[in-house]
């Protein structure tokens, strides 16, 4: 335990920098009640156990049928006929191990309820809903609903009269530098031009670090009224001490109070319906009226609509045109009653993901006071996922078959089952949505026929972190294969499940084994990645062997998802530049202004220290032309890392770094702490003194240009001491000597320690902009640099260096707390924070940016698998119709969700003829095996089939053909190997050639030639 108490920042890791800590506590008080344990659920129930309740009660008094098996997933066959919630507690149980978990299995009552904090209801009828909800508003009980019925699904929350939410987005508060303060009324804050300052009018900010003008230094909260991008205005500044320099203005979140109605009055008040996709607005608004009309038809019918029965869809039409003669709609959508009743009995796992998840939010909303609640009904359709055509199966295709798949098989029938189960699909990625994926595959049944099969790949290893949402894996799987025990995991839920597991990166490396046979015996790639690289290059696989994809990914309560479907959407495309969130490298050095300076600086200084100078040492002590190699490198990098090597390795006495005792690593980080946090300043401040003027009169100490001080070493100071700590043992590991952790007595080792006094050095040269550094490469070094590197370059070849112990890198890792890493992370950072005046910041939101962590919660990640599956419905029937798929963009904390069609891929022209990225010319190097093509006759079968006389001919970035006569008869493979001086590879089975043509030569994209080997 760390951090907040009860809060098990291991687990709850990434889902701290979605939360905070102070929700989070609030959340651990929290009672829930989930009723109801089908398959919607058990989803809810999941994902709040995961989120971090104090308890979760699941309530349920029926038994388990085959209907449950297709969306319950801690269900199985020899739980049919016994209790749902009784069934489901182990593994539920199993989840979390700071949450209780509790099975009801009695008939909710209103003393019962009054227990908790937060009722979900599921599965249950409209007097029900309203009776309980009358109960939980008159008694500030946080009041939820949420129902899926087939391929529709509803949500409706009543938080009460009065419900307070603390932080209604979830935005990290903006916190900006300020130039300027002018003395008037209404004061002018001007703020540095390197970032805009992204308030609304009515924000709040409060000031800090502010020289001069102090006054606005720890003042209340102060509202803004926004002038433009960079530039805001305060309250009357005008008897204000004149402003000097600096300071910080940080938006203050304020809280924000919601009424909500009781349900039995909201149910009238169509204006309380959330639109998610305004292209269904006139059918979500008839779906609540088939909702309703759908709980008489079970009261009076005592059964849901039979499957695809017109008399009963003709019944409910019926009564939802009743119910509108007091709703008064312009227009019913009568179509959807009728695909509502058609597919009610359906139990769908996707469906019940995404409804379930986006309810396990509001669970979480109405725990924590953090995010905008639903207010107050939504509902959810994916009726596109039915068949294109018209033509009906037969009644008896949709009867139930005593199949774990009989949910399915009412809203899809029988032969699609099977054409599911026989499906081939590649998993990439088996994290928290690749958990997810699995989890819905298994249950919709992809893959688990004779002839299917689903292979994943996952390179990674489970980690506690993962826990939290990575919901297949256990803290017993910790150090486990992720794809493997995925894949055990998901063939418990489903026994028949053919699941492959590899441990591949996907990348060039792997291609021997993902290659043309792979990519030809696929219906489909599923991608669940966590980057952008893999992202592009799993596409260009795709669009190369002509596979559909599904991608998705997440952001904390973002989620997004893509469908790409060959000849008909565009693809994913190539990486995006993003170069943006680069920091310059003389602001790192020299000028940082922001915490996140600061800690990529530390972090550089970590890599730099105790990874990349021992690599070096280590390739320069086995590798004989190591110090030749370098030298090639460029005087200035080849200085920096022959110095590197050369201290690492000659002792301290003889003018290295090279320590022999535990004592010698204590005071190695002493003289390091002094060297980076008084020495450098006072170096720079010599340069650059406070009061320095630019060539154009302005201050150089202005604007994102903060004056530093150096810092006086105290190992009475927290930070101070903490720093030599990690760095000591740091220092210790890299060449296999013990640390210790006891501070009393690095603080007797630090007393004996002797700082050489600072002289500044005014031949030393400071780059106050990255185009200083770039000329000065250019123009090349000093006489003192290569005189220095012949030296080094002597030294280096004594044998008595070459006879020195190996040294041990250390790869940084960011969530073992026992291995000093972030402990040098956050001393250094805030050290040199401290150096600049910059405000600290604590470990927490030091990790998450000097370790680079995606903020997650299990909520959002469920919702986008959820709706990932529903595009495979799409896919394995073979839609044709773009209008029919859906990418979506959705964001929990504030209930926005965009489902939008697909864009088509973007047509080029060649010679008056239109192709796509998906078009290309597929060539069969040995056609009817004969002896492979020559050049000359593949460009004439493109000439002859394709009508266009190719010029030029690429392979990757060699020239294959380019007016070479000598090469026409030569075979295509033979000129690639000569052109690229290399044999190819024995699992490389199409070659990729890209043409340019005579008959238009600015065209900027052209038909790839897929040239097959075999």
């Amino acid at each position: 335990m760390s951090g907040a108490v009860g809060i098990d920042e291991g687990f709850y890791s990434r889902q701290l920098y979605v939360l905070g800590h102070e929700a989070m506590g609030r959340m651990s008080t929290a009672n829930v009640l989930v009723a109801g344990m089908r398959g919607l659920g058990v989803e809810i129930a999941k994902d709040v156990i995961l989120s971090g309740v104090r308890s979760v009660t699941v309530q349920d008094d029926q038994h388990t049928q085959w209907t449950d098996l297709s969306s319950q997933f801690f269900l199985k066959e020899c739980h049919l006929g016994q209790n749902r919630a009784l069934c489901s507690l182990q593994q539920l149980t199993a989840l979390n191990p700071h949450v209780q978990v509790l099975a009801y299995t009695q008939p909710l009552d209103t003393d019962f309820l009054l227990q908790f904090q937060v009722v979900v209801l599921t599965n249950s009828s409209l007097d029900d809903q309203k009776r309980f909800g009358e109960l939980c508003h008159s008694r500030g009980i946080q009041f939820i609903v949420a129902d899926t019925k087939g391929l529709c699904g509803q949500l409706f929350c009543d938080f009460g009269e009065c419900f307070e939410v603390l932080d209604s987005d979830g935005v990290t508060p903006a916190s900006v530098m300020i130039q300027h303060i002018s003395k008037e009324n209404p004061g002018l804050v001007i703020c540095t031009d390197d970032k805009k300052h992204g308030l609304n009018k009515g924000s709040k900010v409060v000031f800090s670090e502010v020289q001069g003008m102090t006054e606005l230094n720890n003042s209340q909260p102060v509202e803004i009224n926004v002038c433009g991008p960079y530039s805001f205005s305060i309250n009357d500044t005008s008897s204000f001490s004149d402003y000097i320099r600096g300071g910080v203005a940080t938006e203050v979140k304020q809280p924000v109070m919601f009424e909500f109605k009781p349900l039995r009055e909201a149910l009238q008040d169509h204006s309380l319906l959330v639109m998610n996709d305004w292209g269904k607005e006139r059918r979500h608004k008839t779906l609540h009226l088939a909702f309703q009309a759908l709980h008489g038809f079970v009261k009076t019918q005592q059964r849901l609509p039979q499957c695809w029965c017109q008399s009963d869809a003709d019944s409910l039409l019926a009564a939802v045109r009743e119910l509108n003669k007091v709703a008064q709609l312009e227009q019913l959508d009568e179509a959807v009653v009728r695909s509502l009743s058609y597919t009610a009995r359906g139990d769908l796992a996707p469906v019940n993901a995404f409804i379930g998840s986006v309810a396990a939010q509001e669970v979480i909303k109405a725990c924590s006071g953090k995010f905008t609640p639903l207010q107050q009904w939504m509902y959810f359709d994916a009726l596109e996922c039915l068949p294109e055509d018209k033509d009906q199966a037969a009644p008896s295709s949709f009867l139930p078959k005593s199949s774990r798949y009989d949910g399915q098989i009412a809203v899809f029938g029988s032969d699609f089952q099977e054409k599911l189960m026989m499906q081939n699909y590649f998993v990439v990625g088996a994290g928290a949505i690749g958990c997810e994926l699995l989890k819905n595959f298994a249950l919709v049944g992809l893959g688990a026929g004779e002839d299917g099969k689903i292979t994943v790949t996952d390179m990674d290893f489970i980690e506690k972190s993962n826990l939290n949402r990575q919901f297949l894996f256990r803290s017993q799987d910790i150090g486990k294969s992720k794809s493997e025990v995925a894949a055990v995991a998901v063939r418990e839920m489903n026994p028949q499940m053919n699941v492959v597991a590899h441990q591949n990166r996907l990348d060039t490396n792997s291609e021997e084994v993902y290659n043309y046979n792979f990519f030809k015996g696929l219906h489909g790639v599923a991608a669940a990645l966590d980057n952008v690289e893999a992202r592009v290059y799993l596409d260009g696989l795709c669009i190369k062997y002509q596979k559909s994809m599904l991608e998705g990914g997440t952001l904390g309560s973002k989620g997004h998802t893509l469908v790409v479907v060959p000849h008909l959407t565009a693809s994913y495309g190539p990486v995006k530049s993003n170069s943006s969130g680069d920091i310059p490298l003389c602001t790192l050095k020299n000028f940082p202004h922001r915490i996140e300076h600061t800690l990529q600086w530390a972090r550089d200084q970590f890599e730099g220290l105790f990874k990349h100078v021992p690599e070096n040492v280590n390739q320069f002590l086995s590798d004989a032309e190591f110090v030749e190699r370098t030298l090639t490198h460029g005087d200035a990098e080849a200085l920096e890392t022959l110095e590197g090597v050369w201290r690492s390795q000659v002792n301290m006495e003889a003018g290295g770094t090279r320590p022999q005792s535990w004592e010698d690593c204590v005071s190695w980080a002493r003289h390091k702490w002094e060297t980076l946090f008084n020495n450098d300043i006072r170096q720079l401040l010599h340069c650059f003194p406070e009061g320095e003027v630019t060539s154009t009169g302005l201050p150089f100490w202005s604007g994102s240009k903060r004056c530093p001080h150096p810092l006086d070493f105290d190992p009475n100071i927290a930070t101070h001491l903490d720093y030599v700590v990690a760095a000591s043992n740091l220092y210790g590991q890299i060449y296999n000597i013990k640390g210790r952790r006891d501070r009393n007595s690095i603080k007797k080792i630090l007393e004996g320690v002797h700082v050489p006094i600072f002289t500044p050095n005014s031949s030393v040269k400071i780059h106050t902009s990255d185009k200083e550094m770039e000329e000065e490469k250019v123009m090349g070094s000093n006489d003192a640099e290569k005189a220095r590197l012949q030296e080094l370059k002597q030294e280096l070849a004594s044998s008595s260096l070459k006879s020195s112990a190996k040294m041990f890198p250390i790869d940084f890792e960011k969530d073992d707390d026992s291995n000093f890493h972030m402990d040098y992370i956050v001393a250094a950072s805030n050290l040199r924070a401290e150096n600049y005046y910059i405000p600290a910041a604590d470990r927490h939101q030091s990790k998450r940016i000097a370790g680079r962590i995606i903020p997650a919660i299990a909520t959002t990640t469920a919702a986008v698998a959820g709706l990932m599956c529903l595009e495979l419905y799409k896919l394995v029937q073979g839609h044709q119709n773009i209008s029919s798929y859906r990418s979506a963009f959705i964001n929990l904390a504030v209930q926005y969700f965009v489902l939008s069609q697909p864009c088509p891929p973007p047509h080029f022209e060649v010679a008056g003829k239109k192709y796509t990225l998906w078009d290309d010319f597929l060539v069969e190097g040995r056609r009817g095996g004969q002896q492979e093509m020559t050049v000359e006759k593949l460009l004439r079968y493109i000439k002859e089939n394709y009508k266009l006389n190719v010029c030029s001919l690429f392979y990757g970035t060699a020239i294959l053909y380019n007016g070479h006569e000598d090469r026409l008869k030569r075979s295509v493979s033979e000129v690639v190997k000569m052109v690229t001086k290399a044999d190819i590879p024995k699992h490389t089975k199409v070659l990729d050639l890209i043409p340019s043509f005579t008959e238009d030569e600015d065209c900027e994209s052209v038909p790839t030639i897929r040239y097959l080997l075999m």
